[in-house]
């Protein structure tokens, strides 16, 4: 077996034109050092890049340093996050290019509101950061055009049709076993570590290991897509929503579709027109437009869910402090009384709004919610969001020092998913890591972009919540209900950054609104 690295372009999206490979050949233990020009336009294919084989992956990285390219940067060389927010509130001023949602008429409703607040919610591109960097071990035999796959994937199938595909070989040739991985979090869904092994073992004839370096994971991963909201919402002068207007900007990457180039938006970078609170407003209005980039984008976990609960569950924060009411009864309130709320569309999920109050009263009871007076510093945060099929509800509490620095101390977490939970600990163990993951994203994740490149390398420039800072208190609650049972490895995420930035308000006044904390003044006096 030898064992290889792949170098891509630094800017996303860009293209290997020439490399000094003989001088690569020439070093102890490679054995072959090659272009590969890549597949089709997928941004999550194969790319073009630099492949060096040697007698051993510290051979292949030894030789990978002294590598030098010459690349075709591309259109993405342009590109930068300081841009990206500029075209975002320019797009804003501007109608939205989709309408997903409109019921009555939320722009009249706002000329006869008693209040209108407005706000804007930004967060950026992240990294899965899985502590296994993507790998994969491909066997490609020429005497019968089998290939034989060994790697850590999420989706085994995609795995085989990428590499069917971009190769020509035909998918009942190709054999995937499915490795124990060290965190996926969605990551490993997609398979370009997979078809990069398979183009370079079926170059070299020969069994190759192929691994990457905690570089390439970070700055060549399908990141979790950075997105824009502009919010409005009309209050009467009973602190009754009355009107909800949402234009929301998020990424999308430019593909081949039907013969046709079409805009296609980031994994979890598409609104549902249900998505809460759209079915509960009589006058909604909700608006995407697309920003096209060359950044390639996949599902990070709960997709979507994990940043649309922070925008949405914050903003109603928002309107319950403008509207001088109790956040609880305001969200109580704000679902309403009909049980069931019907789906609309094709993938429109009926909601339960019973179970959701259910949990919501219960964490609040749990957390002893509004029966304690605290002091300027500390607070009281509450979120819920219904996601994968799950309805959850949590309450942060937290302390925040004069000089800005947080500690989150208890998080209360009630959860229905259905019926009666088998393996308790299991459970437990899903919603803990679900709010240190979510905790982690929200205090530190954050991926720069500069001319077109990543700007985060490692674990120094994009920091993980080390033990310390992993909350006091997390107090694990499960409603034995008769509903059909669901999955609990992404539900329990979304409402934690929503129920922590929430307390951070009741704490010190200021509202984040743009993520991650790390970017934000929470200093008070």
């Amino acid at each position: 077996m030898l064992y290889a690295v792949y170098a891509k372009c630094p800017v996303l999206g860009g293209k290997a034109v020439s490399a000094n490979l003989d001088a690569i050949k020439a070093l102890p233990g490679v054995r072959g050092a090659f272009i590969l020009e890549g597949g089709t336009n997928n941004p999550r294919g194969l790319l073009s890049g630099v492949a060096i084989v040697a007698t051993s992956t510290w051979a292949a990285f030894t030789a990978r340093k002294q590598l030098k390219v010459v690349w075709d940067e591309g259109s993405g060389a342009g590109d930068s996050w300081d841009g990206f927010t500029a075209k975002a509130h320019a797009l804003f001023k501007q109608p939205g290019e989709t309408v997903l949602r409109k019921d009555g008429d939320a722009i009249a409703a706002f000329g006869t509101a008693a209040k209108v607040v407005e706000a804007a919610y930004t967060y950026p591109f992240i990294s899965h950061a899985s502590f296994e960097p993507q790998n994969c071990t491909a066997w490609f035999k020429p005497a019968d055009g089998t290939m034989e796959l060994w790697a850590p994937t999420q989706n085994p199938g995609a795995g085989q049709d990428l590499v069917a595909s971009t190769l020509g070989i035909p998918k009942e040739k190709i054999t995937l076993h499915i490795t124990r991985s060290g965190g996926g979090f969605g990551r490993r869904l997609s398979a370009d570590f997979v078809v990069e092994a398979a183009a370079i073992a079926r170059k070299v004839n020969a069994p190759v290991k192929l691994t990457w370096s905690r570089e390439d994971d970070i700055q060549h991963d399908h990141f979790r897509a950075g997105g824009f909201h502009f919010l409005r919402a009309g209050l009467d002068a009973s602190g009754q929503v009355t009107a909800w207007h949402n234009h929301f900007v998020t990424f999308a990457n430019r593909v081949e579709r039907d013969g046709k180039s079409v805009l296609q938006p980031g994994s979890g970078g598409s609104l549902s027109g249900d998505e809460f609170p759209g079915r509960w407003i009589a006058n909604c209005l909700l608006e995407q437009t697309s920003l096209e980039c060359s950044i390639p984008m996949g599902p990070w976990r709960a997709p979507g869910s994990n940043v649309f609960a922070w925008v949405f569950h914050s903003f109603i924060d928002e309107l319950a402090h403008a509207a001088g009411r109790d956040p609880l009864a305001f969200r109580l309130d704000l679902l309403g009384n009909k049980e069931i709320i019907p789906g609309t569309g094709e993938r429109g999920l009926p909601y339960n709004v019973g179970r959701m109050k259910h949990v919501l009263q219960q964490v609040a009871e749990i957390s002893g919610w509004g029966k304690r007076n605290f002091p300027r510093g500390q607070g009281q945060g509450i979120a819920f969001h219904f996601s994968h099929r799950g309805y959850i509800a949590q309450v942060a509490e937290v302390t925040v020092s004069k000089q800005g620095v947080l500690k989150v101390d208890r998080v209360v977490v009630v959860s229905d998913i259905g019926a009666q939970i088998v393996n308790l600990s299991g459970a437990e163990n899903q919603v803990q890591g679900s709010v240190i993951d979510g905790l982690s994203t929200l205090m530190f994740s954050e991926l720069n972009i500069e001319r077109g490149r990543i700007v985060q390398s490692n674990f120094h420039e994009y920091p993980l919540l080390r033990m310390p800072d992993t909350p006091a208190k997390i107090e694990v609650h499960f409603l034995k209900t008769d509903f059909p049972v669901t999955g609990l490895g992404e539900p329990a995420l979304p409402p934690l950054a929503p129920a922590v930035c929430n307390a951070i308000f009741a704490a010190t006044g200021k509202r984040v609104r743009q993520l991650p904390l790390s970017g934000n003044d929470l200093s008070w006096s």
